[in-house]
C-alpha cells in the first residue's frame, strides 16, 4: 500500500516537478537555486554527477536553507537510460542514502525493481521517502496495462510510465489509461519524443499527478521535455481543465514554430480557456483521428499538409476553394471540419496599409503554397502579378491558375515594380541558399519578405541599403494568426501583443543563437 505521507505529498508538490542536471553538485545546486525562485518541486538527477554519494551533504544543507523544497532522487542505470554505471546495489544505496539526506521521494525504474531481492526493497522503503516505480519505453507505446501489472506488487507510493508517441494518437492512448487508473493509484504519465507534447500538457487534465519539465531550454533529461517556463507561461499548465479547449498547429517539423507562443498569448490576453499546442506529424489520418479524440477545436495547417488536409474538409471558403491551400481548420458543432485560408489576409493587409493594390505591378518570387496564396490574394485585389521561380514550369502552372504572368530574371535589371514579394525559404535560418537578387535586380517601391525567422533577412537588408522600405515575415506572420484567432474564438484580436511576443521570441532566439555561436566556432577548429 502507499505510504501514509502520499496524501501530505500531494497537498505539497505542485502540477510541474523541474528536472535539474549537472556534472557538479554545486552546477546542481546553483541551478537548483535559480529554480526554486518559480517552483519548489524539483528532481535531482544524481546518476548525472560521476560520484552522487558525495553530493548528499550539500544537497542536505541546501534542502535546510530550503525548506519549501520537495525533492525527488533519481539515479538511474545505464541500462535502463539513465546514466549511472554503477550496479543495482550501488544505485538502491544512493536512493537510500538520499532519503536520509531530505530528499521526499526516490525514483527506482522498475527493471532494478524487479532485479532487487525483496530485503533490498524492503530497505529502501523503510528509509522514509515515499517511493516512485517508473518505467520508460524509448522505443513505443506499448501495452499499459501490463506494464501496470507488472509495477503493481511493488506498492508504490507513485506510478511513473513514460512511453515515446510514435503517433499523436499514442498520446491518447496514454491520456484514457491515466483516466482508467488515477482512481486507484498516483499514476504519472508522460509520453516522450517530438509528438508527446500533447501528454506533457494534458496529461495533468487527464489524472497524472504531475508533469516533469527541464530547468531550461537546452537541459531536457527525456526527449520532447519542455522547459519549465514555456510549460507554466506559455501553456498555463495550472490553468488547463476540463472546460479548455484545444488547439493546435500541424505540420513537419512544427518544434520550433513560433505559432504556441503567439497563440497562446492571445488566449491569455482575451481571456479565453484554451490552449495551442505543436502537433508535428508525418501522418494525416492520425492527425485527423486525435482531432476528434481530444477533441480539438481548430487548426494552424503549415508545410507540407495545406493541400493535403483538404479531402478532409466538409466545406471550405470560396478562397481557399480558390486557391487550393488550406492554412485554418475550424471543428463545428457538429464535429465536422471547415477550411479557411487566412495566408491571404496575412499578406494583403499589410500591404494595403502602405499603398493601394489595385494596378500595382508586384514581382512574386517562388510558386509554392505561399506563393499561391499571394499571387490569388494580390490579383483578386486588381494587382498585376510577375512571377520568378526558379522551376520556370511551376511558375507558369500558378501563372496560368491565379491569371498572373511569368518573368524571366533577365529582364528584373531594367523592370520597376511596386512591391516585391519573397515567398521561398531562402533567407530563414538555417537555410543556406543563394541570395535571391542582387542589387541591380531589386527596382521597387516597397519589398515584402515572408519569411519571419530572423526579421531582417539578406532581402530586406539589401533593401534597406537601397533605401527601399520593407515589410517583415513577422507582420504576415501576426496578421494570419490574428485572423485564426477571430475564426476561432469571435473575438477581435489581440495583434499588438501577439507581435510583441513574436518579436520578443524571435530575439530571445537570435541572443541565445549569438552566444552559442563562439562555442561552435571553437569545437570546428
Amino acid at each position: 500500500m502507499p505510504s501514509p505521507n502520499t496524501q501530505f505529498l500531494r497537498s505539497r508538490i505542485g502540477k510541474v516537478c523541474v528536472a535539474i542536471t549537472g556534472s557538479t553538485p554545486a552546477e546542481m545546486i546553483e541551478k537548483a537555486g535559480a529554480v526554486v525562485k518559480e517552483t519548489s518541486f524539483i528532481e535531482f538527477r544524481l546518476d548525472y554527477l560521476e560520484k552522487p554519494l558525495l553530493a548528499l551533504p550539500k544537497l542536505k544543507a541546501f534542502f535546510t536553507e530550503h525548506a519549501e523544497v520537495t525533492a525527488i532522487a533519481t539515479c538511474r542505470r545505464e541500462a535502463n537510460g539513465g546514466k549511472f554505471a554503477g550496479n543495482l546495489a550501488a544505485e538502491i544505496d544512493v536512493l537510500i542514502k538520499a532519503a536520509g539526506s531530505g530528499f521526499y521521494i526516490v525514483d527506482l525504474e522498475l527493471e532494478s525493481a524487479e532485479e532487487a531481492k525483496k530485503g533490498e526493497l524492503e530497505k529502501l522503503k523503510e528509509a522514509g521517502a515515499a517511493l516512485i516505480v517508473s518505467y520508460h519505453d524509448f522505443k513505443a507505446t506499448g501495452n499499459l496495462d501490463a506494464i501496470y501489472k507488472r509495477i503493481e506488487p511493488f506498492h508504490a507510493d507513485f506510478v511513473k510510465i513514460v512511453p515515446t508517441a510514435k503517433h499523436l494518437t499514442d498520446n491518447v492512448t496514454l491520456m484514457r489509461f491515466i483516466e482508467r487508473m488515477s482512481d486507484s493509484a498516483n499514476i504519472i504519465g508522460i509520453c516522450m519524443g517530438d509528438a508527446g507534447v500533447i501528454s506533457r500538457v494534458l496529461g495533468v487534465r487527464a489524472g497524472s499527478a504531475f508533469t516533469f519539465a527541464a530547468a531550461t531550454q537546452g537541459e531536457e533529461t527525456a526527449p520532447g521535455q519542455i522547459a519549465a517556463r514555456t510549460l507554466i507561461e506559455t501553456y498555463r499548465l495550472d490553468q488547463v481543465d476540463a472546460a479548455t479547449k484545444v488547439y493546435g498547429v500541424v505540420g513537419n517539423p512544427v518544434k520550433h514554430s513560433m505559432s504556441p507562443a503567439m497563440l497562446n498569448a492571445a488566449f491569455r490576453r482575451e481571456t479565453v480557456n484554451a490552449v495551442y499546442l505543436a502537433l508535428q506529424t508525418t501522418d494525416l489520418k492520425d492527425l485527423i483521428k486525435l482531432v476528434q479524440d481530444i477533441p480539438l477545436q481548430g487548426l494552424s495547417v503549415t508545410m507540407p499538409f495545406k493541400q493535403d488536409i483538404l479531402p478532409f474538409l466538409e466545406n471550405t471558403d470560396p478562397l481557399t476553394a480558390k486557391i487550393g491551400a488550406c492554412n485554418t481548420v475550424l471543428r463545428a458543432q457538429d464535429g465536422k471540419l471547415y477550411g479557411f485560408n487566412t495566408d491571404v489576409a496575412g499578406i494583403t493587409v499589410p500591404l494595403e496599409r502602405r499603398m493601394p493594390l489595385k494596378g500595382a505591378k508586384v514581382l512574386l518570387l517562388g510558386a509554392g503554397g505561399s506563393a499561391r496564396a499571394a499571387a490569388f490574394g494580390l490579383k483578386e485585389k486588381g494587382a498585376e502579378v510577375h512571377i520568378l521561380n526558379r522551376t520556370a514550369e511551376t511558375a507558369a502552372k500558378l501563372a496560368k491558375q491565379a491569371g498572373a504572368k511569368v518573368i524571366k530574371r533577365e529582364l528584373l535589371a531594367k523592370t520597376a515594380f511596386d512591391i516585391v514579394i519573397n515567398s521561398t525559404p531562402v533567407g530563414m535560418a538555417g537555410n543556406k541558399s543563394a541570395q535571391l537578387l542582387d542589387e541591380k535586380e531589386l527596382n521597387a517601391k516597397l519589398v515584402f519578405d515572408l519569411v519571419y525567422n530572423p526579421i531582417e533577412t539578406p532581402l530586406l537588408r539589401l533593401a534597406r541599403q537601397k533605401g527601399i522600405p520593407v515589410v517583415t515575415g513577422v507582420e504576415m506572420f501576426v496578421q494570419q494568426g490574428a485572423r485564426q484567432f477571430e475564426i476561432w474564438t469571435g473575438k477581435p484580436a489581440p495583434e499588438e501583443e501577439m507581435l510583441r511576443v513574436v518579436l520578443h521570441a524571435l530575439k530571445q532566439q537570435q541572443e541565445a543563437a549569438a552566444a552559442e555561436a563562439p562555442a561552435k566556432a571553437a569545437k570546428a577548429k
